[in-house]
């Protein structure tokens, strides 16, 4: 209809043409024929038809998997994200608690370290204590009996100096009271 209209509207605007009497003579004169528009409809719509199977259908198939894609690629790429994130986390988690984990032990081991020190320390005082007590020990003993053996030889110089200055031999008795008698005197002078 509307083409009907335009060609009226031009029928009228073209009078070189002559006179037009109704719709059939602008048809005519303008080589407007309804065989004509139908088959060129028709094969419109065999080309549209045709386009839309081959052409279009497959491009808007293609860019939809393209979206699906994209789509897939984006919601890849913020899991993505995410796993990154999760595993940066958990790293730093792991390497602050490897950190106190190590100075845990440095401080076990220094704890450790102080402990067999002054266990050591406390050994080698009580070994240096024994060394000392047996020293001491020792040298009591030594001493005692140098001094015992010191009182026999003084005993003995004193028999021979009195039998000497004396001029006689003492008797068994005469030797023993003096013998007990110079060790009292060395027992009270070493006191």
């Amino acid at each position: 209809m509307i083409a009907l209209d335009i060609l009226a509207q031009v029928a009228q605007a073209a009078p070189a043409w002559g006179p037009i009497q109704n719709l059939e003579d602008i048809g005519e004169k303008t080589g407007f024929s309804y065989q004509h528009l139908i088959s060129q409809i028709i094969a419109f719509l065999i080309v549209a038809a045709t386009l839309q199977k081959f052409a279009y259908k497959p491009v808007r198939d293609i860019l939809e998997q393209r979206r699906r894609t994209i789509e897939e690629a984006m919601a890849n790429a913020e899991q993505i994200k995410k796993n990154l994130a999760d595993a940066e986390a958990t790293r730093l988690s792991i390497i602050q608690k490897a950190g106190e984990k190590a100075n845990s032990i440095i401080a076990e081991a220094e704890k450790s370290a102080a402990v067999v020190t002054e266990q050591r320390a406390k050994e080698a005082t009580r070994q240096a204590e024994d060394i000392i007590k047996n020293a001491h020990e020792a040298a009591v003993l030594e001493r005692n009996r140098l001094m015992e053996e010191l009182k026999r030889h003084v005993g003995e110089l004193v028999i021979q100096t009195t039998e000497k200055v004396s001029g006689k031999v003492l008797t068994p008795e005469d030797q023993s009271r003096l013998n007990s008698e110079t060790l009292r005197q060395l027992g009270a002078e070493n006191n």
